[in-house]
């Protein structure tokens, strides 16, 4: 079995290669002169691991001549962070279910196809071929403890994603809770924690995936008047859009931590050993 990876997938594709104790095969990128990619996977497998997360067009385009450069070769495919899977439902006439599109597309070719931590679960029956979503929320918790933080309470900045803050807290025993936004009039709103009160606590906002931050950025603030003694955020695909990064920093945030399924400066765990777990699997 070789481990592939597309270019802005590099260093988790290395990292799930060596958890595999399998070799990395080599992928050679270039463009033609109208900007269109060349592609050729060198002296590839008769089983073939594809690690590819999609923060960007090009890296899809990339994808879908790599999974055909694999042809004769049983092809598993890992989707790290998959774009445009937030596009789950036709919101206007006219507009497309993108992921449904993606989904199709990267269905041709594979033979399975592993997610980490997808924005929705039910969109993996649009893959045309079985499909399996992983969660990294321990490897998180792990993260946070071993930066030594001392009883933190772990917040999700939703109801939804108050399963995944469990995850995470669960690695250590810790307290969480989620954060519930009210509306006080036409133009304020008030964000705290729904059961739990954070006066005195070091809090730790967990989420799946971290896009402008704006709405991390607000309840900072709020959080602070009541009391929280400091606030940190971590999560699994770090996004941070139009400034997203800076925004939090900025919002007073001590630390903002991802995982390098998008690969950042700030990619502090690795999403590496749950995907070689579910290879195994």
């Amino acid at each position: 079995m070789k481990v592939v990876c597309t270019e802005k997938t590099q260093i988790l594709g290395a990292r799930v290669a060596e958890e595999m104790g399998a070799p990395l095969g080599e992928v050679k990128v270039s463009r033609f002169p109208d900007g269109e990619f060349y592609l050729r996977a060198l002296d590839l497998d008769d089983e073939t691991v594809i690690v590819s997360s999609l923060p960007d067009n090009d890296a899809f385009v990339e994808l879908l001549l790599l999974i055909d450069a694999c042809e004769g070769s049983d092809v598993t495919l890992v989707l790290p962070y998959m774009g445009y899977a937030r596009q789950d439902k036709r919101f206007h006439p006219g507009e497309p279910i993108s992921v449904r599109a993606i989904a199709s597309a990267l269905s041709r070719g594979v033979q399975r196809i592993i997610t980490v931590n997808i924005h929705e679960p039910a969109v993996l029956q649009y893959f045309r071929v079985p499909a399996e979503n992983i969660s990294i929320a321990p490897a998180v918790g792990t993260y946070l403890s071993r930066t030594g933080i001392v009883d933190p309470l772990i917040l999700a900045p939703d109801d939804g994603a108050s399963e995944f803050a469990r995850g995470v807290a669960s690695m250590a025993a810790w307290e969480y809770d989620f954060l519930e936004k009210t509306r006080l009039s036409g133009h304020e709103v008030r964000i705290e924690p729904k059961n739990l009160d954070v006066n005195g606590r070091r809090v730790v906002i967990v989420d799946d995936i971290i896009s402008t931050g704006g709405t991390l950025a607000t309840a900072s603030q709020m959080l602070g008047e009541l009391g929280a003694v400091s606030i940190q955020a971590a999560c699994v695909h770090g996004v941070f859009s139009s400034g997203g990064y800076a925004r939090l920093i900025a919002a007073g945030f001590s630390d903002v931590a991802s995982s390098d399924t998008i690969e950042r400066g700030c990619s502090k765990f690795s999403a590496a050993p749950s995907i070689a777990e579910a290879l195994r699997r």
